[in-house]
């Protein structure tokens, strides 16, 4: 079923009480990333949408309860000069993760057939072509073992206008808005088209595309968690492996043949 972001446009305010569910959900997060490192296993959690959307707050309680030494979040801008001298994907090899590391991408290689198409910043062969490139770069890394979850927050021009007009009257998050903030929301529709064809041409089977109401930011947090976590979940063995002898040795030396290891 094509994905359709008016679908997305209800704000509904989250039902429950906040603090208890988002507790929840980052014990359960803490655990996955735990299955991460003891299972040596590794995932890419891809976020786009629009800007003041809230990824950013969403990123931030993703990771909160996680161990830093085993994730990473890349927030992508526009390229550098030495990475517009190579294949636009290349950037984004060098930030894939390794085995037990999850990393956390604040946009990403969408940019190739959304702003960069949109703004004029590469031509219409290279966007087109984009779409087989992206869906193959992403085969390639489900193939190889790496989850791959995909997550687009969306909001509506209203939301946006008041979450923008919040950031300008407040001295200390007007860093958060600039101009580029005001050319996007000046080519919306345009901008709609592309995530349409973006939708249409890489929610694929082995890396599909979830589209998150943020016209509520505490509804949107959950229901991103909640679902980034069942997902990793279902992709990464969750029973804790048992410990090894030696170590159990080294512990009842220490502590007594009382201690509990099961």
């Amino acid at each position: 079923m094509a994905i359709d972001l008016s679908d997305y446009e209800k704000g509904a305010a989250f039902d429950g009480d906040y603090d208890e569910a988002l507790a929840k959900v980052q014990k359960r997060l803490a655990h996955v990333q735990a299955a991460h490192i003891v299972h040596a296993r590794r995932s890419v959690i891809a976020f786009e949408g629009w800007d003041a959307a809230g990824k950013g707050g969403i990123i931030q309680r993703l990771t909160a309860e996680w161990d830093p030494r085993h994730f990473e979040v890349w927030p992508i801008s526009a390229p550098t000069d030495e990475e517009k001298a190579r294949h636009f994907l290349w950037r984004f090899w060098n930030r894939l993760p390794g085995n037990r590391e999850i990393a956390v991408f604040d946009r990403t290689w969408y940019g190739r057939v959304l702003v960069e198409r949109v703004e004029g910043f590469c031509t219409e062969k290279e966007w087109r072509r984009a779409y087989d490139e992206i869906n193959e770069f992403e085969a390639q890394q489900k193939d190889s073992g790496t989850t791959i979850i995909k997550l687009f927050i969306h909001i509506t021009q209203e939301t946006q206008d008041d979450r923008l007009r919040s950031r300008l009257q407040h001295p200390w998050k007007r860093w958060k808005t600039g101009a580029d903030d005001f050319r996007n929301r000046a080519r919306r529709a345009d901008y709609l088209d592309a995530m349409h064809d973006m939708f249409g041409r890489t929610d694929t089977r082995w890396a599909p595309w979830t589209v998150i109401d943020g016209n509520n930011k505490k509804a949107a947090r959950i229901k991103a968690l909640n679902y980034i976590v069942d997902r990793l979940e279902k992709a990464v063995p969750m029973e804790p492996p048992p410990i090894s002898e030696k170590l159990a040795e080294l512990a009842r030396s220490q502590f007594g043949d009382d201690i509990k290891l099961d």
